[in-house]
């Protein structure tokens, strides 16, 4: 792929260049190949780059595609009938405990083909793409048996082959004891779980580990053996914690240095320093807080004292966030959870990035991959603050188009 040049771009660089978003407001970048071989001012453009094939953008908004760090696309069914239910009052623990929520999931999944899967997964990875989207994460844990955890995983990997984005693999074993082993939840784990994790790694089909730790799931003792087999394996880790409750889940995944722990609204201060201690990143899931009509708000002002960064997802699934729509989290970050703009960007880019280990991601540098989302905006506030609206004017993976 030739040397190619794009000018008259505004660019939220997300790099430390002291302004707002690390914006150039006239700007140019250079692709060479799959990479940025330049990004930055005018006039700092490299002399050899000057006389290069160009396309002139007329001033529109650059910013790295997007990053999409907990999602669960890859499930069969759906759970409208239960969102019925809470409509009519039901809480999300009550759901799951009428064998509604995860278990209904479950079934459908387990009579899923993997061509359904793939299917259905598609449209959803799809309406990310036309959002921006670059790279997203895919988590198991709608099997919760060997050949169904295995066969979501194997989906997962084959959308990278079917549509031009990234994909992470989570697995998610430990998101609830399957029906089989009811009231056995450590048995379900050392017979199932676990061995379906090695079984995953021995076929490259896992990029971390995750877990649900909660008082309908797993508790931090039965996390953490998950977490050892992870660390066997030389497996990342990554957790739900915090989201119905305080089980100090969030303090359990930084002490084995978790890329991320995700929801968080009741996470607290001993919580948050651990995060910063470890470095990783808080994720935030305002669909699951809007969609489960919650009260209780991530700590965001604790965060940012404590200097922890901090993402946000869509935490696409069919139960407590059946949202497809990055720019939508956005504005849910904003509205909901009083993030900037800025920080609702950074969530979504660079902070996400982080999230999943992708260190060639999440901004625009030279040597980043030249992974792009070009608007059709004036600032980079547009993106947050438009509810329903895309104004992407095209997306460039890879350097192509």
């Amino acid at each position: 792929m030739s040397r190619r040049l794009l000018t008259n771009a505004k660019l939220a660089t997300f790099t430390a260049n002291g302004a707002a978003y690390g914006l150039v407001e006239q700007g140019a970048l250079v692709i060479d190949g799959d990479r940025l071989a330049f990004a930055g001012p005018d006039q700092d453009l490299p002399r050899q780059d000057r006389e290069l094939p160009s396309e002139d953008l007329e001033g529109r908004l650059v910013t790295p595609g997007l990053i999409d760090c907990h999602t669960h696309v890859v499930f069969g069914g759906n759970r409208a009938r239960e969102f019925e239910m809470r409509l009519q009052g039901a809480s999300y623990e009550e759901v799951a405990r009428a064998g509604g929520g995860i278990v209904s999931t479950v079934s459908a999944t387990r009579a899923a083909s993997e061509e359904d899967l793939l299917a259905s997964a598609l449209t959803r990875v799809d309406a990310l793409i036309r959002e921006g989207v670059t790279a997203i994460e895919i988590k198991s844990g709608y099997g919760l048996d060997r050949e169904t955890e295995l066969r979501m995983l194997r989906t997962a990997r084959s959308i990278s082959r079917k549509r031009p984005i990234h994909v992470r693999t989570s697995f998610l074993g430990a998101h609830a004891v399957q029906a089989e082993y009811k009231d056995r939840p450590d048995a379900y784990l050392e017979e199932v779980c676990l061995p379906t994790l090695e079984e995953a790694n021995e076929e490259n089909l896992v990029d971390a580990v995750d877990g649900f730790c909660e008082g309908i799931a797993f508790s931090p003792e039965q996390i953490a053996k998950v977490f050892d087999k992870a660390r066997e394996l030389g497996l990342p880790v990554k957790l739900h914690a915090e989201q119905l409750s305080n089980l100090g889940g969030t303090k359990l995944a930084a002490s084995y240095g978790a890329l991320s722990a995700d929801h968080l609204e009741y996470l607290d201060e001993a919580g948050a320093k651990a995060l910063k201690k470890s470095d990783s990143v808080a994720v935030l899931l305002p669909g699951a807080f809007y969609t489960l009509r919650e009260t209780q708000m991530p700590p965001l002002e604790l965060l940012r004292q404590e200097g922890v960064p901090i993402a946000l997802a869509t935490d696409c699934n069919p139960g407590s966030s059946p949202l497809a729509s990055l720019l939508t989290t956005m504005n849910m970050g904003c509205t909901l959870f009083r993030m900037t703009p800025e920080e609702a960007l950074a969530g979504v880019t660079r902070e996400a990035a982080r999230a999943l280990n992708l260190e060639d991601q999440g901004c625009l540098k030279a040597g980043m991959r030249a992974d792009l989302a070009i608007w059709n905006v004036d600032h980079p506030a547009e993106l947050s603050y438009r509810i329903g609206f895309n104004s992407l004017q095209k997306r460039i993976f890879g350097g192509s188009e």
